[in-house]
């Protein structure tokens, strides 16, 4: 580990260091399998989203205000564990833990940043649900592509700045002891916990951005389905009823894998002094089960999903057959 620390401040007093050292799992044996476990699940994330993309990009079907928010999602839970687990790969499989202060700095902003915007999404999609069944005659007007992008758009220009602030002030923070951060990444709570000077102003931030950016989206959602609720209980047919409720369960099924492990991660720190190799495991695991498990989900339980991909399956069938058949009869001319 490299102990070399270079002063940036005119103020002898104030220590920026060259590099952090991500210390990851403390006196664990065979840790290593842990970080192989999260590589494969990086594979099947990257397979999965990279699927549920490409299906909704090439199938007309799909080319709906929902599937924009689907896409952006998808998208975010590509980049997300990019962002993250080829660095991890890297440091605790090839030896590597010293990241130098900078990178390390850019690395949380987008991790970060990234899983935000998977909060972010899902209550537009929230959204979506509430506009379609409390207001089924209006959905179209209201939930156009157009107004969907500038959803979007607006979510990312309010993630980023939030961030880059949170980031931007780590840099104030002097470090003149220890550089040893206790997680597999560059987190955020134990990098600024490190500091020799007041870090007041980002423990604060830090629990704006989880308040408005983790909780407030939350407690919307479950508004949301508050009132989707007692929409459905005003619909006489229980047959509509069952349907309006199947098109919900997918997007339930992703609220649930998504915010309770960190809801329940947020709460037990307050409560209690978590141990970083329990800290290191659960917020692994709910930064990296969520991203791999929606395309899943989004498959195998909507149904415009999988007809648009027996379609697509269709499609490239015949157009497979077409090719060989004009080949054929190339071949009985020449």
């Amino acid at each position: 580990m490299s102990s070399m620390l270079s002063n940036t401040s005119v103020n002898s007093s104030f220590v920026r260091p060259a590099t952090f050292f991500i210390n990851g799992f403390s006196n664990i044996p065979h840790a290593k399998y842990y970080y192989v476990f999260l590589s494969v699940a990086y594979v099947v994330t990257i397979l999965g989203n990279s699927f549920i993309m490409s299906t909704i990009y090439l199938a007309r079907r799909l080319h709906t205000a929902k599937y924009i928010a689907v896409f952006n999602l998808a998208l975010s839970d590509l980049c997300g564990n990019s962002a993250l687990i080829p660095k991890v790969i890297d440091m605790f499989l090839f030896d590597h833990q010293d990241i130098l202060y900078d990178t390390c700095l850019v690395n949380m902003f987008f991790v970060f940043h990234f899983m935000n915007m998977q909060s972010l999404t899902l209550l537009v999609l929230a959204f979506d649900r509430l506009i379609a069944i409390c207001f089924p005659l209006r959905y179209h007007a209201i939930v156009t592509k157009s107004v969907m992008f500038l959803i979007i758009a607006v979510m990312w220009m309010f993630s980023v700045t939030m961030f880059a602030i949170l980031v931007g002030l780590l840099t104030r923070l002097s470090f003149c002891r220890s550089t040893v951060v206790d997680s597999y990444f560059c987190d955020h709570g134990p990098i600024y916990r490190l500091a020799c000077n007041d870090n007041y102003i980002n423990k604060i931030w830090a629990n704006i951005c989880f308040g408005l950016l983790i909780c407030f989206p939350l407690l919307l959602v479950i508004i949301s389905y508050f009132c989707i609720g007692l929409a459905l209980s005003k619909i006489a047919h229980g047959v509509e009823r069952i349907k309006a409720m199947k098109t919900c369960s997918s997007h339930l099924l992703l609220v649930a894998i998504f915010y309770l492990p960190v809801i329940s991660l947020n709460i037990a720190a307050l409560t209690a002094s978590l141990h970083p190799n329990a800290r290191i495991i659960n917020n692994s695991l709910s930064q990296i089960i969520p991203p791999m498990l929606n395309p899943i989900i989004y498959t195998l339980k909507t149904d415009e999903v999988m007809q648009s991909i027996k379609e697509l399956y269709k499609r490239n069938k015949v157009n497979l057959m077409m090719k060989r058949n004009v080949k054929h009869i190339g071949g009985n001319y020449s």
